[in-house]
């Protein structure tokens, strides 16, 4: 009894086991698949990829893989290296898992590409050369074009800038390291990369001309950083290959450029002196507002850019310059205020017909270029003749007293005398009144009579070392008589010195160098 209880159980617990390996079987997904209509055989290129993920492959396959882009993964990569034989490979392989088995044939007829989709799993069977004779290379053939085509794609891939070849569609066929490079830092959330790769740029470059330069920008998004490029373009057969250098130093130059002009445009905008800016090619180039109101020109004739001598032409026109006598001189002036103006800094005063007075300044540019500044100062020169006028005026009515006069700065320098101290002192003022000091003027004075006290008190009065209060003295004189003389400050820390003679006969003679006192 016990024995067939035992048997019993033995035999439930082996159906239990063999229901459990059975219901496994029949809920895991079935991944073992046979490829009888490729054969069993593994020469040749056969690939087997797992969605898109290389999962097998044979010798022959994995040294064709090698030879592409070795920036990109293992599906775009084989992708890449059918695009140039397979165009629409793509395109087809995304409608495998539909259709379930595909022939290609390379368009033009040396390959033959068979794919076969089952549960997932993908396997491509590559055939080359069949339907015409492989050529016939020797080994160091091969090997160096093995050689060269690894170097060129080493180059290519690590290039400072990007490359890529588009088609007639617009779509990315090829692309170097550095493009595949951004596409991953303007997707950081991909970790792969479908094919076609995606477009960097929104432009389209394939009906782009050859020797245009494209700039173009891109932007980071998640951390909104925006990429300049200068593109250029090249034809190949029906593709572009386009070329892209990083320009970002170029634009931040422009702008920085861009700014500085406007910060000079505004501030020349607020100036009340004119300027005209002239290029190389002596053809106005900048200008400011207050220009148009000095030169009574129209701002359409100068944002025209007319020459220099456009410009001067108008400006004679407008009664604006001075009007020449003589056409030629006229011209042969211009000449010399252009010539001046490119050597160094020149100015000229221009008096004009209609009563103002123009200050006309030209300096050179390190390129070639001449600034001119057009200053009114009228009220300055008007200022001038007035103040020259009232100094005049002052002069005159000092020359007119018969006391001999004479002005001295702080420092003792002569600053003033009237015509009266001129005829009394020998001055013939052929320098400056301030090439007269007062030691000179007080050894001058001493010929008068040989009181050294008075002379030194003089001395130190003029020159600012004893408290100037005024004083006087009266002195016996043999060519004049008695003489007053008096001393006392006047404005700004200057100081007068006054003689009145008792009876005026000929001039004194100069004082010899032995009679000169010392001053105390």
């Amino acid at each position: 009894m016990s024995w067939t209880f035992a048997l019993v159980l033995v035999a439930a617990s082996f159906g239990t086991a063999f229901l459990a390996l059975l219901v496994a079987g029949l809920l895991q997904p079935k991944r073992r698949v046979t490829w009888d209509r490729f054969g069993s055989g593994t020469d040749g290129m056969t690939f087997l990829f797992e969605d898109e993920e290389l999962v097998d492959a044979t010798d022959e396959a994995r040294t064709f893989l090698a030879n592409g882009p070795i920036s990109l993964p293992s599906w775009p990569r084989f992708l890449a290296l059918l695009a140039g034989s397979f165009p629409d490979i793509g395109a087809r392989a995304a409608r495998l898992p539909e259709v379930g088995i595909m022939d290609l044939r390379a368009r033009d007829g040396s390959a033959r590409l068979e794919a076969e989709w089952k549960n997932g799993l993908t396997r491509f069977a590559l055939h080359q050369g069949e339907d015409i004779e492989p050529p016939e290379y020797d080994s160091f053939s091969v090997t160096a074009m093995t050689e060269e085509v690894d170097i060129l794609r080493r180059v290519v891939d690590d290039a400072p800038l990007l490359a890529w070849r588009e088609d007639e569609d617009g779509n990315v066929t090829w692309a170097n390291g550095a493009y595949i490079d951004l596409l991953y830092r303007m997707h950081p959330d991909r970790t792969t990369l479908a094919w076609p790769l995606p477009r960097a740029f929104a432009h389209t470059f394939h009906e782009s001309e050859s020797d245009v330069v494209y700039r173009v920008s891109v932007t980071i998004p998640y951390i909104e950083q925006v990429i300049w490029y200068e593109c250029t373009t090249r034809e190949i057969d029906k593709e572009v290959l386009v070329y892209a250098t990083p320009a970002d130093r170029l634009v931040q130059a422009e702008r920085s450029r861009l700014e500085f002009l406007q910060t000079l445009t505004k501030t020349f905008a607020d100036l009340p002196t004119g300027l005209a800016v002239f290029d190389r090619n002596r053809q106005l180039s900048l200008f400011n507002p207050a220009l148009t109101d000095l030169s009574a020109l129209e701002p359409q004739f100068l944002s025209a850019r007319p020459t220099l001598v456009a410009f001067l032409d108008h400006l004679r026109e407008a009664q604006r310059m001075p009007e020449p006598k003589d056409y030629k001189e006229w011209r042969a002036s211009i000449a010399e205020l252009e010539s001046a103006a490119s050597e160094g800094i020149h100015q000229e005063i221009w008096s004009l017909p209609t009563g103002q007075t123009y200050r006309v300044t030209g300096q050179p540019h390190p390129d070639g270029a001449v600034a001119f500044l057009f200053e009114d100062i009228s009220a300055e020169m008007s200022l001038t003749r007035r103040f020259r006028s009232e100094l005049e005026m002052g002069q005159a009515v000092v020359d007119s007293l018969d006391e001999a006069i004479a002005v001295f700065s702080r420092t003792g320098s002569m600053v003033l005398c009237n015509r009266a101290y001129q005829e009394l002192w020998h001055c013939e003022l052929v320098g400056t009144l301030s090439d007269i000091g007062a030691q000179d003027a007080v050894r001058d004075w001493s010929a008068l009579c040989n009181d050294d006290a008075l002379w030194s008190r003089a001395t130190r009065f003029l020159s600012g070392n004893d408290d100037r209060r005024a004083w006087s003295a009266e002195i016996e004189s043999a060519a004049y008589g008695k003489v007053k003389c008096r001393f006392m400050p006047v404005a700004g820390g200057n100081a007068l010195v006054g003689f009145t003679l008792g009876h005026k006969d000929l001039p004194l003679p100069a004082p010899a160098a032995e009679s000169i006192p010392q001053t105390a």
